[in-house]
């Protein structure tokens, strides 16, 4: 008997012309011989034999050679190996750069769509068999499918078996699945790489099938490609039966994908609802597993290889038809299947990787000042749950609780090899069956085709192809490689391609045949160097669409051309006059584009006038114009660390609409009569004229609701107009505190929620723009404050707009969290300890605001459960209220409130000046809207997408920075707390800096390592090798709420950094 993850038990014969019939079956009955012996009792058994061998090692101990502390450990791993504990190849991993592990992983992976394709073809095989195959292609590293497997990698790394059976012993590296440079670090380690082997067999191709005209792919230049082409970015590696087949020469290619079906029957499919559509998701860390939600909100529909994917890309709307039954991926019953997780549903949009850090707003500003900091800007979206969006992505941060590789779902939580002890039994085996599909037509292609990666010259010098054409390999894997045009390349590219081994390109992905598995790609120009901060931020730009460009004449053409502009003498009789008031705007000390303003007057009666005033963009951007059609096309400014990417030009964003102090501008305002307690007595909508008479920042707010007695002297805070005092204006700022105290607590007593995650701001250079320092964000008082007064006019605008237009209003409503994926969390949580009630919005923020703890680490805890519940939170959206029947689907989850929209952020939101156009015409202020739903809503679709991406931009503009700061400034240490457990691996929330990363106990100077599961709570004992002679291995059990301590250091890739356990009690 062979202990789960050793491959020696596991013999492979298969022919080189071809793996036999019954090679599958072979290995499933081996697998389903390992699984059976890892019953509890026999688990059992394993930590008898684990405590003897302790008693063993002392007689290690007289031994005085200088080997024998290697030997000790030798001797100690080889008998925890032998007894089913994991013992990690540690010098071997020491040995090898972590990119040698991931090429073995990826040939592996990517040997599996050319045997797709082909059974697909045949109309035989065993779809089950082939996805039991593909699973084994992507096992974590002490874990084996059959040795076969691991031949194929080791002929594809040069014929060296020994190697691809050890390197299935070493760790995946954090950096796998993690936004990065894997495809130039591979092909730095090896003699080649990637599609290698593909070239290889496409020299019996001759060069004349690379002859395509495709006019619309480059009218520049005539193309060297071919509508002939084969092999494929995801086919480095092929079963040698395939590598056969495809030596031979034939008269015609086979299809690798499917023709799409045509739109008539698309559409008859799904009125008849024989298919499905939605939105694809491909998992970052495992390329070949995709999804899309199903329709009846249970477990996503799962979408197994590249093949079945049928070159759609992440984040296209896709059509789907399901499998039959028979061929859908089951679930173990006692969900543990860490294979078939589904990733968050912004996985960049989806996309999110461990390690990435949330920056929700991080600043509204440039960089202008010495070591500016960067502010995390207060968003009043920060309330609905996940802040829009996982980060689909937070992601954001696909983090488990026990639960698979990338932790979507609880139910997939756990080895693959071990039987789980759970007691329970479920009565609906279909409850353990995830409905497998393939794509069969892209309704809308939403991933903009672009991609940044490395150019490299083809391995064959002597074939034709050589001479025509590179190939273009993206750092994102969910992305194909490319076929470009050398003509497109450096002119020097051919004679010294070392030159540009790490510069970074931009390429456009042009086409995809059905009969190639490589894309066809046209380089759109050259960035700069991998890993400096701005060649790597404009590709991150031009990945997610970002349109980072100049405005052109004609929009310019549309601001006002006489400057310095004023206020025209005839608006002045059609708004409100209020230059007089005490009128004044908090924001970040770093932001320019003041788009908001409070005012609050006492009234004789002793209650409140309190006013919100917005800036009024749609006077200047007006319907039908180029202004507002490139306001509408990039429909959100993107905040990253050093910058922002505006939505309007900046003589709007920071001139004539920002509410600049001591200067007359037009805004919309929400004026309410409030009682002290903050109830509404009477409201008033209208635009208005506004003088702000100071520019506060929230820490100068701060200060004052903190200090509320302090006689501030002038020098302490901004200047003032003279029309009003420095007590003037604190006594308003006070004022308005109290009031949105209680606004806040009613708020939260009317069942509202609220998930505050750890936000990262950085200073920067000024003269570098590097990073210089970085801190967890404070969200306090004053960003309360302003929260509660946005909120309050973004829900009153939003009930007088629908009640004016009911039809055409435009809204934002937050759906309820997963079911299924809730429930499962809440069983996790009862089998902690924690007895979470998620019965409501309202039941679930009593239930995080409880205390976890009297020490100084409930905070955290706290921390690690919010992260646990943003995960089911689905994303808030824009929809047109005419397209919804329902009307209790408006509702937005989090605030709990029947009707809300956003009207407070026009400079740098598109729906905001959509939203004032409808408030004007419900006021009689301005035209009836001439928009009509459809339009309304498509318009709505194109916010939602533009909103996630620039989400996951700026997330990822967060990580580059910090990947840099660990550069520049590690190693940084910190204190951890443990957030989810694999079998393998566990995540932590890094405390110092709020950034989530992946431990890998491969990757650990251990003797060895055990995973298990307590009911369904996760545990990790690691076993660390010895010191000394004199000391025993120190055990360290590893659970969800562990305190650990880390220290973060960067790798040797650009980009990436790793965060490594510290020895219990000593060093790392």
């Amino acid at each position: 008997m062979e202990p789960q993850g050793c491959a020696r038990g596991a013999p492979s014969h298969a022919p080189r012309d071809g793996p036999s019939k019954s090679a599958i079956p072979q290995k499933n009955a081996y697998a389903r011989l390992v699984q059976k012996h890892h019953s509890g009792r026999f688990r059992s058994y394993l930590n008898h034999i684990a405590q003897k061998l302790q008693l063993e090692e002392g007689t290690l101990n007289d031994s005085g050679s200088d080997a024998e502390p290697s030997l000790k450990r030798g001797l100690v791993r080889e008998a925890l190996s032998k007894n089913g504990v994991k013992a990690p190849g540690t010098l071997l991993a020491r040995a090898l750069h972590p990119c040698q592990l991931e090429k073995s992983e990826r040939l592996n992976e990517e040997g599996l769509i050319k045997r797709q394709s082909l059974q697909s073809e045949a109309g035989k095989g065993d779809y089950e068999e082939d996805a039991v195959e593909e699973e084994d292609d992507d096992v974590s590293p002490n874990r084996h499918g059959d040795a076969a497997a691991s031949a194929r990698a080791g002929q594809a790394l040069g014929g060296n078996r020994t190697l691809s059976t050890m390197a299935s012993f070493l760790p995946k590296t954090p950096s796998s699945g993690e936004r990065g440079r894997e495809e130039y670090w591979r092909s730095k380690c090896s003699g080649s790489d990637g599609p290698a082997a593909s070239e290889r067999a496409d020299r019996s191709v001759s060069a004349g099938q690379f002859g395509v005209d495709l006019p619309a792919v480059n009218s520049r230049k005539a193309s060297p490609f071919s509508s002939q082409m084969h092999g494929g970015p995801y086919t480095t590696c092929l079963a040698p039966g395939d590598r056969k087949n495809r030596s031979k020469p034939t008269r015609g290619r086979k299809k690798v994908f499917e023709a799409y079906m045509s739109r008539e029957d698309v559409s008859a499919g799904l009125k008849r609802k024989t298919l499905i559509q939605g939105p694809l998701r491909i998992n970052p860390k495992k390329y070949h597993e995709a999804f899309i939600p199903s329709p009846d909100s249970t477990r996503d529909i799962f979408i197994d290889g590249v093949v079945a994917r049928n070159r759609a890309l992440n984040g296209d709307i896709v059509v789907v038809t399901l499998l039959p039954k028979d061929q859908w991926k089951v679930i173990k019953p006692d969900g543990c299947d860490n294979e078939t997780t589904e990733t968050t549903q912004g996985s960049d949009p989806p996309g999110s990787s461990p390690g990435a850090c949330v920056l929700c707003d991080p600043g509204k500003g440039d960089v202008n000042s010495p070591d500016v900091v960067i502010e995390a800007q207060f968003d009043d979206e920060d309330v609905e749950g996940k802040q829009d969006g996982s980060r689909e992505i937070k992601d954001q941060k696909q983090l488990s609780l026990g639960a698979g590789e990338n932790g979507r779902d609880l139910e997939t939580c756990g080895p693959r090899h071990a039987k789980q002890e759970d007691s329970s039994k479920p009565n609906d085996p279909d409850q353990f069956l995830q409905k497998t599909a393939k794509v069969v037509y892209i309704l809308e292609k939403k991933h903009s085709r672009a991609a940044t990666g490395f150019i490299r010259l083809l391995t064959d010098r002597n074939s034709e192809l050589f001479k025509k054409c590179a190939m273009f390999s993206p750092v994102d894997h969910r992305v194909p490689r490319a076929y470009v045009a050398l003509a497109d390349c450096p002119p020097d590219f051919i004679t010294r391609p070392e030159d540009y081994s790490n510069t970074l390109f931009i390429c456009r992905i042009v086409d995809w045949r059905e009969d190639s598995n490589f894309a066809l790609g046209q380089l759109a120009q050259s960035l700069g160097q991998a890993g400096e901060i701005e060649p790597e931020t404009e590709g991150i730009l031009t990945e997610y669409g970002v349109d980072f460009s100049d405005f052109q004449p004609d929009v310019l053409q549309c601001l006002p051309q006489s400057l310095p502009w004023v206020i025209p003498p005839e608006e002045f009789a059609k708004r409100r006059d209020l230059r007089q008031e005490c009128i004044f705007t908090i924001d970040p000390s770093t932001a320019r584009d003041l788009d908001d303003a409070l005012s609050c007057k006492p009234l004789p009666d002793g209650n409140f006038e309190v006013g919100v005033h917005i800036a009024d963009v749609s006077y200047f951007v007006t319907e039908d114009t180029a202004l507002d059609e490139i306001a509408s096309k990039r429909a959100t400014s993107v905040y990253l660390v050093q910058k922002v990417i505006p939505m309007l030009p900046k003589l709007l964003c920071e001139q004539l609409c920002s509410l600049n102090p001591m200067t007359d501008r037009l805004t919309f305002s929400v004026i309410w009569k409030l009682s002290p307690q903050g109830k509404i007595i009477d409201e008033w909508f209208g635009r208005t004229v506004i003088c702000s008479c100071a520019k506060l920042s929230y820490d100068h707010a701060q200060s004052m609701i903190e200090n509320p007695e302090k006689v501030f002297a002038a020098e302490e805070i901004p200047a003032i107009s003279p029309q009003h005092s420095v007590d003037e204006v604190r006594q308003a700022v006070l004022n308005l505190h109290q009031i949105a105290k209680k606004l806040r607590e009613q708020r939260f007593v009317d069942g509202a929620l609220r998930l505050d995650q750890l936000k990262l701001s950085f200073t920067l250079d000024k003269e570098s723009g590097m990073p210089q320092g970085c801190y967890i964000y404070q969200y306090r008082d004053s960003n309360k404050l302003v929260e509660e007064f946005m909120l309050l006019a973004n829900m009153a605008v939003a009930h007088r707009m629908h009640r004016s237009f009911p039809s055409k209003a435009l809204l934002r409503r937050h759906p309820p969290p997963q079911s299924k994926m809730l429930k499962d969390l809440m069983d996790f949580c009862s089998q902690m300890g924690l007895e979470i009630d998620c019965s409501s919005a309202k039941a679930l923020h009593e239930s995080l605001n409880e205390t976890f703890g009297a020490d100084k680490y409930a905070e955290a805890r706290k921390e690690v459960l919010t992260n646990m519940f943003s995960r089911p939170m689905q994303m808030a959206v824009y929809f047109c209220a005419g397209t919804l029947e329902d009307e209790t689907l408006f509702r937005h989850y989090a605030l709990n409130v029947p009707l809300y929209t956003h009207f407070t952020s026009p400079i740098r939101r598109y729906p905001d000046i959509m939203v004032h156009r409808l408030l004007s015409a419900a006021l009689g202020d301005g035209p009836a809207p001439r928009m009509e739903e459809a339009d309304i809503q498509k318009q709505a679709e194109h916010c939602n997408d533009r909103k996630m991406a620039s989400k996951r931009v700026q997330e990822l503009s967060a990580d580059l920075f910090f990947a840099v700061f660990v550069k520049e400034c590690g190693p940084l240490e910190s204190e951890a707390m443990v957030m989810g457990v694999l079998n393998e691996a566990f995540d932590v929330l890094v405390l110092r800096f709020g950034v989530q990363k992946r431990i890998y106990c491969n990757a650990l100077p251990l003797v060895g390592f055990q995973f298990q599961k307590l009911g369904k709570k996760p545990q990790l004992t690691l076993m660390w090798e010895p010191e000394s002679l004199e000391q025993d291995a120190v055990q360290q059990v590893i659970t969800v709420f562990t305190l650990v301590e880390v220290v973060l250091r960067s790798d040797n890739v650009p980009l990436k950094y790793s965060a490594v356990l510290k020895r219990p009690g000593g060093e790392e």
